[in-house]
């Protein structure tokens, strides 16, 4: 009997420390401004450079990690069509013909993108 006192002892102790949920219709103000965890919309500190460097004044020989696709491509962003004949020199860099303007060109598309005519 003294148990069964005791668990009723204890569970309306419990009701009563925990309480009834509140029915008030106070408002609580949202001083939050925004989420609080945000991404940026872009990154403010890229790690590569992608941006092609066409206004150089010559291709720059140097270890070059372009696949022939993605010299080629290169060359054709530059405005390029009709891109053959590539081949990689000792030096790194991509040589090869194309057409621009309804006018043959030898190009070139260094480990930084350069892409140039000859």
């Amino acid at each position: 009997m003294i148990r069964t006192l005791s668990a009723v002892a204890v569970a309306s102790a419990l009701l009563v420390a925990c309480g009834q949920p509140e029915t008030s219709t106070t408002e609580v103000s949202d001083t939050t401004n925004g989420p609080a965890v945000s991404a940026p919309s872009a990154p403010g500190n890229e790690a590569v450079d992608t941006t092609p460097t066409t206004g150089d004044a010559a291709t720059t020989a140097g270890a070059n990690s372009y696949t022939e696709a993605q010299a080629k491509g290169a060359i054709e962003s530059a405005g390029y069509t009709e891109v053959s004949e590539l081949t990689q020199g000792e030096d790194g860099v991509w040589t090869g013909r194309a057409m621009k303007d309804g006018k043959a060109a030898s190009v070139t598309v260094d480990f930084k993108g350069s892409v140039k005519a000859l």
